[in-house]
């Protein structure tokens, strides 16, 4: 099987992150254990925005991606809701008017 050049693109971004290379299970720690460690890497990553948005964009629900827990994801992404729900309404208000 063939990668698309969408999927080589949407790939790219992982060949040049900090954590290439480093245990996995680091960065998917037990309930309650310290995310110290893994978001240390993410530190001064080059790739870190890309690696964040692709966890927010595909639901990642575990681990730490782009130097953030699940919970630091999930209020980002709530955020992103309110913000489109504010702009679907203020069009609909605008459109209606």
């Amino acid at each position: 099987m063939h990668d698309t050049s969408d999927e080589l693109e949407a790939k790219g971004w992982q060949d040049f992150a900090n954590c290439l290379g480093v245990d996995p299970d680091l960065f998917f720690p037990e309930r309650g254990a310290s995310t110290r460690e893994a978001k240390e890497v993410c530190k001064g990553c080059v790739v870190r925005a890309d690696c964040l948005e692709y966890a927010l964009v595909n639901g990642e629900k575990f681990g730490i991606w782009g130097g953030l827990s699940e919970r630091e994801r999930r209020r980002i992404r709530r955020q992103r809701a309110l913000v489109r729900r504010s702009t679907l309404d203020a069009e609909a208000s605008i459109l209606g008017a």
